[in-house]
C-alpha cells in the first residue's frame, strides 16, 4: 500500500489529484469546527466535557460527522443525510419501476438517480437539522449537563430557521466537496470523507481509554486496545477480500466470418455482499425506541422497559436484538441488491453458462442457493464484529463508541482497500498507455 502511494506521488498527474484531495480534506475538517450562529459555544464545550465518551443516542451520527454533531457546527450533519438518501434510493429502485428503468438506461439513468439523491439529501438535511436544533433547545442533546438548556440562548423562530439553513447548507457543501474529490481527485469522494470523519475520532477515543486505565498509568489498556484493533483489521481485510468465484463459460458464436466467445470467466460473489449497510440499519432501528422514550413524558411501563433493556449496550436483550437485526438485514439487503434471475438472463442472452448447470431458471436457482449459503457466514461475521464495542464496554469500561467498533472498522478498511485499488489501477493505466505507444 505504501509503495502504491509512493509511486503515485512520483507521478505528476496523480500527485496533483492526491494534493487536491488532501486540500479538500483540510477544508472539510475546518468546517467541522466552525459553530453555527445562535449557539453558545462555551456551553456546548462544557456539556461535551461533562458527557465525555458517553455520547448516548447520537453516538453513531456523531461518529459519521467526525465529532461535529455534538459540537453543533456548520458540518454537524456531515455525510449522514447523503448516506441515508443513497440507501433509500437504492431500496426504492427495487420497488418503483420508474427508478428501475432509469438504472437500466446506463450513464444517463445513473445521472438522473444521482440528481434525485441530491434533492433527497437536502430534504433529509432540513429534517435532521430541525430535529437537532429542537433537541439542543430542549436540553435533551446532553442529558445530565448542568447548562444543557442554555446551549441555544435565543429561541426565537428566526434564530431557529437560521440554524437549520446553516446546517442544511453545510450538508450541501459536504456533498459538493465529495463530488469534487470524485471528479478531480482520486475518486470515491463520499467514502473518503466518511473515512476521514471516522478516523478523526480515533486519537481522542484512544487517549480517553489511556486516561481511564489503571494498569501502568493506562498504557496496558492502551496497548491491549491497539492489539485488538490490529487483529480486527486483519480479520476484516481477510473476510472483505473473500469471495466465491462461480465459473462461467461462453460458447463460440459465428458472426459473419468472425468467431466470438469461447472464453472463460467467473462471477465473484463476496462473502460479505451487504457491506456495512446491515450494521447501520440495525443501529438506526434500535435507536428509534430509545429516542421515542427519551422524548416521551411520564413514567409509563413501556418507557421504563425500553430504558432498562434497549438503551444499555451490555444488556442481553439489546445484544440479542442487535445481532438478530444485523443477520436479518444482511439477508434482506443481499436479496434486493443481487438479482439471480437478471444475472441468469444476461448470461443466457450472451451465450454464457455455468459448467454442469443448464442456462435459464436452473442457473438462477443455483446462484440463489450459493448466495444464501455464503450470506450466512457473512451475516454472522458482521454481527460478531458489531458486538466488539459491547465486549469493550464490559471488559474495559469503555463507551459504546469504542474506537475500534464494528461500524468504524468496516468502513475504514473497506474505503482504504478501495482507495488503494483505485490508485493502483490508475498507475497501471498510465503504464499501459506508455506500453501501447
Amino acid at each position: 500500500m505504501l509503495t502504491a502511494f509512493a509511486r503515485a506521488f512520483r507521478t505528476p498527474d496523480l500527485r496533483k489529484k492526491l494534493l487536491f484531495t488532501l486540500g479538500i480534506i483540510v477544508v472539510y475538517r475546518v468546517g467541522t469546527h466552525i459553530p453555527i450562529p445562535g449557539v453558545n459555544y462555551k456551553a456546548v464545550q462544557t456539556c461535551v466535557n461533562e458527557a465525555g465518551a458517553n455520547q448516548g443516542l447520537f453516538g453513531l451520527v456523531n461518529m459519521f460527522s467526525g465529532g461535529a454533531l455534538l459540537q453543533i457546527t456548520v458540518f454537524a450533519l456531515g455525510i449522514m443525510p447523503y448516506i441515508t438518501a443513497s440507501i433509500i434510493l437504492q431500496l426504492l429502485t427495487v420497488v418503483i419501476p420508474r427508478l428501475e428503468a432509469l438504472k437500466k438506461e446506463g450513464q444517463a439513468g445513473t445521472a438522473k438517480i444521482t440528481q434525485y439523491t441530491r434533492y433527497l439529501t437536502v430534504a433529509l438535511a432540513i429534517l435532521q437539522g430541525t430535529g437537532l436544533v429542537a433537541t439542543a433547545r430542549s436540553g435533551a442533546l446532553f442529558n445530565g449537563c448542568s447548562v444543557a438548556t442554555s446551549i441555544v440562548p435565543d429561541q426565537a423562530i428566526f434564530t431557529t430557521i437560521t440554524m437549520v439553513i446553516c446546517m442544511t447548507a453545510g450538508t450541501a457543501v459536504v456533498m459538493w466537496l465529495g463530488e469534487l474529490v470524485t471528479d478531480r481527485g482520486i475518486g470515491n469522494g463520499m467514502s473518503i470523507l466518511m473515512f476521514i470523519s471516522i478516523a478523526a475520532t480515533f486519537p481522542s477515543a484512544l487517549w480517553a481509554i489511556k486516561k481511564q486505565g489503571t494498569l501502568a498509568g493506562g498504557w496496558i489498556e492502551f496497548g491491549t486496545v491497539i492489539a485488538v484493533g490490529l487483529v480486527m483489521v486483519a480479520l476484516v481485510v481477510f473476510v472483505e477480500q473473500a469471495q466465491r468465484r462461480i465459473p462461467v463459460q461462453y460458447a463460440k458464436r459465428m458472426i459473419g466470418r468472425r468467431s466470438y466467445g469461447g472464453t472463460s470467466t467467473y462471477i465473484p460473489l463476496k462473502v460479505n455482499q451487504a457491506g456495512v449497510i446491515p450494521v447501520i440499519f440495525a443501529s438506526s432501528l434500535l435507536y428509534i425506541p430509545a429516542l421515542i422514550a427519551q422524548f416521551a413524558g411520564g413514567k409509563s411501563g413501556w418507557k421504563t422497559w425500553i430504558e432498562q433493556n434497549l438503551t444499555k449496550g451490555d444488556h442481553p436483550i439489546y445484544i440479542t436484538s442487535y445481532f438478530l437485526l444485523i443477520v436479518f438485514f444482511a439477508f434482506f439487503y443481499v436479496a434486493i441488491s443481487f438479482n439471480p434471475e437478471e444475472v441468469a438472463d444476461n448470461m443466457k442472452k450472451y451465450g454464457g453458462f455455468i459448467p454442469g448447470i443448464r442456462a435459464g431458471r436452473p442457473t438462477a436457482e443455483y446462484l440463489s442457493y450459493v448466495l444464501n449459503r455464503i450470506t450466512w457466514p457473512g451475516s454472522l461475521y458482521l454481527g460478531l464484529i458489531a458486538l466488539v464495542p459491547t465486549m469493550a464496554l464490559v471488559g474495559f469500561g469503555a463507551s459504546q463508541n469504542f474506537p475500534f467498533g464494528g461500524t468504524s472498522i468496516l468502513i475504514i478498511v473497506g474505503v482504504g482497500l478501495e482507495t488503494v485499488k483505485q490508485i493502483e489501477s490508475q498507475l497501471q493505466q498510465r503504464n499501459y498507455e506508455g506500453f501501447l505507444r
